[in-house]
């Protein structure tokens, strides 16, 4: 079973930065991805940025291109989004998602933070 954990949220200034954190911690065999995903009070899920363990390829949301970054830390499987230049429509609840197996011959599965809460002020 993998657990997935999110820590680093807060409240900012616009303009400002945050960085936040997903651990991935348990018995597994691999995590090939993780994900960060958002979700603004009252709306649907946004995807944000994802980043292959193996290759380290990332990809990213048009909404934050530029301003985010996602990078990994393979000894400790854990991932980390630094966001530059906030903006109030940044405010939601930031989700980890983590895909991998729990043994070899699982099926990939998808394991899911409770998230961390980022707020944007004007």
């Amino acid at each position: 079973q993998v657990h997935v954990v999110e820590s680093g949220g807060g409240l900012v200034q616009a303009g400002g930065s945050l960085r936040l954190s997903c651990a991935a911690s348990g018995s597994f065999d691999s995590i090939n991805a993780m994900s960060w995903f958002r979700q603004p009070v009252g709306k649907q899920r946004e995807w944000v940025a994802s980043i292959t363990f193996t290759t380290g390829i990332v990809i990213y949301a048009d909404s934050v291109q530029g301003r985010f970054t996602i990078s990994k830390d393979n000894a400790k499987i854990t991932v980390y989004l630094q966001m530059n230049k906030l903006k109030p429509e940044d405010t939601a609840v930031y989700r980890c998602k983590a895909v991998g197996k729990d043994k070899p011959w699982s099926t990939t599965s998808e394991y899911w933070g409770q998230g961390t809460q980022v707020t944007v002020s004007n």
